[in-house]
């Protein structure tokens, strides 16, 4: 309930009012007020001026309760309560940790804003600042569009929760937008995905023959399956069925600085998924563990079982980055193309379109949350597809192929 003070002058004749509305507690528990003031008309009488200013409480009173006027809380205590009451309920730890990273920046440009003062033109100035030179501390470049959009997304979370909790109506943020710049300043072109040739994939095949077991296996593995490297990363051996061919995907392994090497669970529910496995596989697979069996042995008690396929040397998970460091001194070594680990997850998505598997198929096999997140990221493979599918057509019409 709205509460309303008279002002008075040096007479004592009323000249204005305040309406006064409790709109809940902040973070430490503070009891939040907002004020209008009011002065009415000189022509207005006492009684029509009293009669307005009750109705303009009632109004008042009910736009505070549904967040149309929002409590007095800056952007900083707002999102140490998002992270507390949400995104730690919520999130991945590689996640939370990125998004603490992100609000070391907010919070010198931002945080000391109450959040109804914040409005779009103070955010794109901030997105701005992350396109010019010196934004990356290391490297002196601007930020990367990935990076500012993980921004301008993360701000954009803090004002729905405060949206859900009725405490504004609206999200500056759905105005901003990103610079059109790369993160060397020059007009930005979003990146094409590097992906080997078939001709490269079976020359790299060849690469990994002469490879050292667990990395023959890693990325036989990722070419096979499509796997993301966290997903074979977390791997145990209790996830491989030899007898139907099987691999279980059912959680991750992670690194972050705070938890260490950790098991989390798979990206989206979509992503627990199982994996057939081809008989070349399920040969190297055997082999592997043969070899694995008669290190532990040989090792003794220094080995510590985490049955886990991918290892350090003493049986604690392998580090995630291991692959990626063991790949580019690899590919710069013997002068073949580096293009990441992820890329093998693009090859693998890429030769299945090619041979004119279906979306939906597709998307189960590599965890994708929907058909269209397959559709949408391989877009351009797919129109590949549907032009060769049009040729076939016309080639057998025109009798340039036997029926």
């Amino acid at each position: 309930m709205a509460y309303i003070e008279k002002r008075k002058n040096a007479k004592g004749e009323v000249t204005g009012y305040r309406i006064r509305s409790y709109c809940g507690y902040d973070v430490n528990g503070k009891q939040m007020v907002q004020y209008k003031s009011w002065t009415p008309p000189k022509e207005m009488s006492r009684t029509q001026a009293e009669k307005e200013v009750n109705r303009l409480a009632v109004l008042f009173d009910e736009e505070c309760a549904h967040g149309q006027v929002t409590a007095a809380i800056k952007l900083q205590k707002l999102c140490e309560q998002w992270f507390s009451e949400y995104a730690e309920l919520n999130h991945r730890s590689t996640t939370l940790q990125r998004e603490h990273l992100i609000a070391s920046r907010v919070y010198p440009a931002l945080g000391h804003y109450r959040i109804d003062k914040i409005s779009a033109r103070d955010i794109q100035k901030f997105i701005n600042s992350l396109a010019r030179p010196g934004a990356n501390k290391r490297n002196g470049n601007p930020l990367s569009q990935k990076t500012m959009r993980h921004h301008l997304s993360f701000i954009s979370s803090i004002f729905e929760y405060a949206i859900r909790l009725d405490m504004i109506s609206s999200n500056p943020c759905t105005k901003v937008t990103i610079p059109k710049i790369d993160a060397t300043g020059k007009a930005y072109r979003k990146p094409e995905k590097h992906i080997y040739t078939k001709e490269q994939a079976r020359e790299f095949m060849k690469i990994l023959a002469e490879a050292p077991m667990k990395h023959k296996l890693f990325f036989t593995l990722a070419i096979y399956t499509g796997c993301r490297r966290g997903e074979l990363l977390g791997l145990e051996w209790k996830n491989i069925d030899f007898e139907n061919a099987t691999m279980m995907i059912d959680h991750t392994s992670n690194y972050t600085s705070e938890k260490g090497i950790y098991s989390d669970a798979t990206k989206t529910e979509k992503s627990t998924r199982l994996v057939d496995l081809p008989p070349t596989v399920l040969e190297l697979l055997r082999a592997y563990k043969k070899d694995q069996d008669s290190y532990k042995a040989n090792l003794g008690d220094k080995w510590q079982e985490h049955d886990r396929l991918f290892t350090k040397w003493d049986g604690t998970p392998m580090h995630p980055a291991t692959p990626y460091s063991w790949l580019k001194r690899e590919c710069e070594r013997r002068g073949f193309p580096f293009y990441g680990v992820h890329t093998f997850r693009h090859l693998f998505v890429s030769l299945e379109i090619e041979a004119g598997i279906d979306p939906t198929t597709i998307a189960a096999m590599v965890g994708h949350s929907t058909p269209q997140t397959t559709l949408t990221t391989y877009s351009h493979f797919f129109a590949d597809s549907k032009r060769r599918a049009s040729n076939i057509i016309a080639d057998i019409i025109e009798g340039k192929t036997a029926s």
